[in-house]
């Protein structure tokens, strides 16, 4: 096999909402955000590429194939490194990206139920279980991409936590917020942004009533406090089909649904695959809009 250090192909790296390309997610360079780079011309075949030894979505956009990578929260701003692999003779290169800084906000809640905070030894051994089904859930991968990347609102309410917040509960540090919390009435229906297929269904301590899909290539999302799920395990889902109700079951203040995204096992900003008006309804904490036709675009392949 035939190892090649350093090469650089041209990158091609976007930080603008696509305009060509709108079936893409938006890219934003930083921690907890998204890069798309460009790793090699459409007219090959595509390349196996890997980010910190997880597996990258590759997609087919203007005549190249790129690379749509999860930046997770904890990465150092600075030069990344991703490894492309060529399927046709088994070498290997890199191609090497710009990671931006940026500061998340800062958000302190009280919760009166003491335990959600300082669980006892009981509530360790089901927390140490529960994520082991969590980290298997998001560790999913399948060739083959659902539906196109730009998603719909998966439950229409007032957008009351966002991506990234450096969490405080009853003034004790936790770990950043890894999703998107939308607070709705109890019994609000849930709907899949996309489509995809249900890997795992379960009620956990911190997420209570909880599904994950999977929309292919390293693309998995998770649906956390339902008060009811409607899906099971190994169901294909369409866009708009309903998967549960929002709840407040697990660790919460109110009823909401906690929305994450997870690329290649890295949890993002959901808000940069929701098209640009919703992001700006969120970034500026208004009740989103009500549900209104999803304009459709080809699905890209990888």
């Amino acid at each position: 096999m035939i190892v090649r250090k350093n090469l650089i192909l041209p990158v091609l790296l976007l930080w603008l909402p696509f305009a060509a390309c709108a079936e893409l997610p938006e890219a934003e360079p930083v921690p907890g955000g998204i890069a798309i780079v460009t790793v090699a011309p459409g007219s090959v075949t595509p390349p196996q590429v890997r980010f910190g030894g997880e597996r990258v979505m590759v997609v087919r956009q203007h005549n190249a194939w790129q690379a749509v990578g999860g930046l997770a929260l904890s990465l150092t701003p600075g030069e990344q490194t991703l490894d492309v692999t060529d399927p046709a003779d088994g070498t290997h290169r890199t191609v090497t990206f710009q990671l931006l800084p940026k500061r998340y906000p800062v958000q302190h809640i009280t919760l009166t139920n003491k335990r959600m905070v300082d669980p006892n030894a009981e509530d360790m051994k089901r927390i140490v279980r529960d994520q082991e089904a969590i980290n298997r859930a998001f560790a999913t991968w399948t060739d083959d991409l659902a539906d196109d990347l730009r998603f719909s609102l998966p439950a229409h309410g007032r957008f009351s936590s966002g991506f990234g917040l450096r969490r405080f509960f009853n003034n004790e540090p936790r770990q950043p917020h890894a999703g998107l919390d939308i607070a709705a009435p109890a019994g609000t229906p849930i709907t899949a942004p996309a489509a995809g297929t249900v890997i795992e269904t379960g009620n956990y301590f911190f997420n209570g009533n909880t599904v994950f899909i999977d929309h292919g290539q390293g693309l998995i999302s998770m649906y956390n406090h339902l008060s009811r799920i409607d899906v099971a395990a190994g169901m294909h889902v369409q866009r708009g089909q309903r998967i549960g109700l929002v709840g407040k079951t697990g660790r919460v203040t109110g009823p909401h649904l906690h929305w994450t995204l997870s690329l290649n096992n890295a949890r993002v900003d959901p808000l940069l695959f929701l098209p640009p008006e919703v992001r700006i309804e969120a970034r500026e904490h208004r009740p989103t809009s009500p549900a209104k036709p999803i304009e459709r675009f080809p699905r890209t392949g990888g």
